[in-house]
């Protein structure tokens, strides 16, 4: 197996062989539901979580058409954020018309296994162990994706981008958007122009190189949002 480790939108740890990716994007969103602060306040990041999760309750609608990615969503018990919370969020991506079910992708949240994937909010340390397993050094910092597991840092997904301040939303998005994107089989794309939207696989962090910050991989007309290929 070939692991590469690159950056993205936060600090990213990717690795396409054998399908193991990881990315870390910083998430801000202080008075949203599921990020335990109010409007003001710094969200606290919990280090350590109990190391056993809560599913969300329920399944989503058929986002797309066709036959659906069936994916799990679920919460890291002891840190503070709520299964339900976090899995509308991680729905309101996947459902937006300029995500990736704009040409042909389908999802559906299940409210059971089997999974094409699961989609885990994880406290630091625990996202260290769980990415582990796939031979991915997150140090505490990152979010990554191996196997069936898309393990989403809790410090990655509370704390601020500089390039996304404010807009927690949309950072999400990006986290969610690209992290999906690799498991769709996508690579990582530069700047297609100044004043184009940065594509939602690029390497935000290392500089947006002219382009504006972007978190979805369509406009609202259906265009991709794409770049050329990239490291």
């Amino acid at each position: 197996m070939t692991l590469s480790i690159v950056v993205l939108g936060g600090l990213t740890l990717y690795a396409m062989a054998g399908q193991q990716q990881g990315s870390e994007q910083a998430a801000a969103s202080a008075g949203r539901p599921g990020t335990g602060a109010q409007a003001g306040q710094e969200p606290k990041v919990t280090q350590r979580g109990r190391e056993t999760f809560t599913p969300a309750t329920g399944s989503s609608q058929l986002f797309g058409k066709g036959r659906p990615l069936r994916y799990g969503v679920d919460v890291e018990d002891g840190v503070g954020q709520d299964p339900d919370a976090f899995a509308k969020e991680v729905d309101r991506i996947l459902a937006d018309a300029k995500g990736w079910t704009a040409k042909g992708t389908a999802f559906q949240r299940a409210d059971r296994p089997p999974y094409d994937f699961t989609v885990h909010l994880a406290s630091p340390d625990t996202t260290d162990t769980l990415c582990a397993k796939y031979g991915l050094d997150t140090g505490g910092e990152v979010n990554c994706s191996g196997g069936p597991d898309v393990v989403v840092n809790l410090k990655r997904w509370l704390l601020l981008s500089p390039y996304y301040k404010g807009q927690p939303d949309m950072y999400h998005a990006l986290i969610v958007n690209h992290e999906v994107g690799h498991r769709l089989g996508r690579g990582h794309q530069g700047c297609s122009g100044r004043g184009k939207p940065a594509p939602v696989m690029m390497q935000q962090i290392k500089g947006l190189h002219g382009c504006t910050p972007n978190a979805w991989p369509y406009d609202s007309d259906g265009r991709p949002l794409d770049g050329p290929s990239a490291p």
